[in-house]
């Protein structure tokens, strides 16, 4: 176990090194001056020879006239030291400008997710248990239904019942406008202000997920070992959650650290419509304002999220069912 996990990390580091250098060059080639845009604002007020030296300034302040490869060296040994440069927006280091999108991707994702889980698994499995019934029949309908109407349609609808009709939160926003509430009233107002879009999202991944998991333990109950257990006589709870759940999990595992690594990039619809500042819609920003370090930070953020999931997924399947050794 342990030359695997070392092998798996040595490998970790080969990839995000080659992503490194493949998204380095990539945003480095996209035609624009960093240099040229920060100065234009103040073009007008500048002599034409000022402008030139500060031009030329910037340009070998930021390194723009270095070669490729050695502006990759330097921001490579920045990047080692735990420096992950600065935004030429914000005019800030980029890890003190991801904070607040990033606490507010994770606290309403955290949420939906435990919420999700809660609601898909109970139900997957009573659909798998009672396979065929009207019971079973009604939830395949409803899953179908909110598995394929996509989730900007769902937060239109639900906007204009909670929001519009009923008003019972508000639009946008993470506070309301011109109040300066503080301790327990803004605690609350806060909530009142993500609890549409939480409930959209909850809603959202129920269908999807309430399928896999319905499939996997239906799939373990038609299995040889659940007719033995039950020919042995064990309680019916007992072959469902002891032996059949059990077993469904291994599939299911991935989907679930899938999901939870998630919890990390936000989601770029719900963000925009309800004008959240999380991860999502913070990078498409960062990308629409050309902003390229900071992008590129929040990218390799990503990697990094998604090589250390598809390592915990590893490493569950020999939790979650014993006959699964990660070998050498």
């Amino acid at each position: 176990m342990g030359k695997y996990v070392i092998k798996r990390i040595l490998y970790m580091v080969f990839v995000f090194f080659v992503m490194s250098i493949l998204l380095f060059f990539l945003y480095n080639m996209i035609p624009s001056d960093p240099a040229r845009a920060e100065l234009e604002p103040m073009k007008a007020k500048l002599k034409v020879e000022e402008y030139n030296k500060r031009y030329k300034d910037l340009r070998k302040q930021y390194g723009l006239d270095d070669p490729m490869i050695v502006r990759y060296g330097k921001w490579l040994g920045r990047l080692l030291q735990g420096d992950l440069g600065d935004s030429r927006v914000y005019k800030d280091k980029v890890v003190n400008v991801v904070q607040e999108p990033l606490k507010l991707t994770i606290f309403i994702n955290i949420f939906a997710i435990i919420i999700g889980l809660g609601i898909t698994i109970p139900l997957g499995i009573a659909c798998a248990v009672k396979k065929n019934s009207v019971f079973d029949q009604v939830t395949q309908v409803l899953t179908v239904i909110g598995y394929s109407i996509p989730v900007f349609i769902t937060a239109l609808l639900f906007i204009y019942v909670f929001s519009v009709k009923l008003q019972w939160f508000p639009v946008s926003g993470m506070r309301t406008a011109g109040k300066n509430y503080t301790g327990i009233k803004d605690t609350v107002d806060i909530f009142k202000h993500i609890a549409l879009p939480l409930i959209i999202m909850t809603v959202g991944s129920l269908g999807g997920m309430t399928r896999y998991v319905r499939a996997a333990m239906d799939d373990a109950l038609s299995m040889d070992y659940i007719k033995t257990a039950r020919a042995k006589g064990l309680k019916e709870k007992a072959v469902i959650y002891s032996h059949a759940w059990r077993n469904a999990l291994l599939p299911v595992v991935t989907l679930i650290v899938g999901w939870f690594m998630s919890i990390f990039s936000g989601s770029l619809i719900i963000e925009s419509m309800f004008n959240l500042n999380g991860m999502g819609k913070f990078y498409i920003d960062a990308l629409n304002k050309k902003d390229y370090d900071l992008a590129l930070a929040i990218q390799l953020f990503y990697i990094i999220i998604t090589l250390i999931g598809n390592l915990v997924t590893d490493l569950t399947y020999g939790l979650v069912d014993p006959r699964v050794r990660v070998e050498n």
